[in-house]
């Protein structure tokens, strides 16, 4: 699985076994969006990219495949966060690309 962590940090390739990792974090930061927990909020999606680096094997500027997953930068704030918010948590289902 790739995921892009916005804001310039890059793409990085990771085991699908850290989804479920990422997915708890996701879930924690949309109860802290609820909430209106700012502070806890960025502090869940720096863990997010914190996660995604620590666990990741980064990709090379120069390849351009898409990514699976994408993970705002944690100083998003809670409006904008509520723009991108679609009802599936900050990091969406994707469509399933076709072959």
């Amino acid at each position: 699985m790739i995921v892009r962590l916005l804001g310039g940090d890059g793409q990085f390739r990771v085991d699908d076994a850290l989804a479920g990792r990422l997915d708890e974090l996701d879930n924690a930061a949309v109860a802290a969006l609820d909430r209106a927990d700012e502070a806890q909020f960025r502090r869940l999606l720096g863990e997010l990219a914190q996660t995604v680096k620590d666990q990741g094997q980064p990709l090379d500027d120069a390849d351009l495949s898409d990514s699976d997953l994408m993970i705002p930068p944690s100083d998003l704030s809670l409006e904008e966060a509520r723009e991108l918010f679609t009802g599936e948590g900050l990091i969406p289902d994707l469509p399933t690309r076709e072959s």
